[in-house]
């Protein structure tokens, strides 16, 4: 179970996690070392499983933010599965889902002529809505 400081650690984690242990203990009031020892406690409980960079798309020429909802013909997805695995240049995230489809795709494209090339090699393998993010 997590206590106050360990929260305190996440968050404060997750907002920088580049911080030094120093820095870290003192925004939860903890010296370095006590700091440290709660973090790999904390990793190897698995609570925290990696650390991460988050990445300009738009700096990289990826401009265009699109939702696809999927829904799948039959119950046979590794079609479309397989197609999915080929276009990691412009998949996000491949969410199975419930509700209204079968996967939610979260996608960038440099063009709307790119994403649409996308669009028609998936739709030989499923179905789909299209929703674009206007705003973050």
């Amino acid at each position: 179970m997590l206590d106050h400081t360990d929260r305190q650690i996440l968050e404060e984690l997750s907002k920088n996690s580049r911080m030094t242990m120093k820095e870290l203990g003192e925004k939860v009031h903890l010296t370095g070392p006590a700091a440290s020892a709660r973090v790999a406690k904390l990793e190897d409980s698995g609570v925290i499983e990696g650390y991460t960079i988050n990445v300009n798309q738009v700096k990289l020429g990826y401009v265009v933010h699109a939702f696809i909802t999927v829904i799948t013909e039959s119950i046979f997805h590794q079609p479309y599965l397989s197609f999915v695995e080929t276009q990691e240049q412009h998949v996000i995230h491949n969410y199975k889902i419930s509700g209204d489809g079968c996967y939610l795709l979260e996608c960038r494209f440099p063009s709307n002529e790119i994403m649409n090339q996308f669009l028609e090699e998936l739709n030989k393998h499923a179905n789909y809505k299209l929703s674009i993010v206007i705003d973050k």
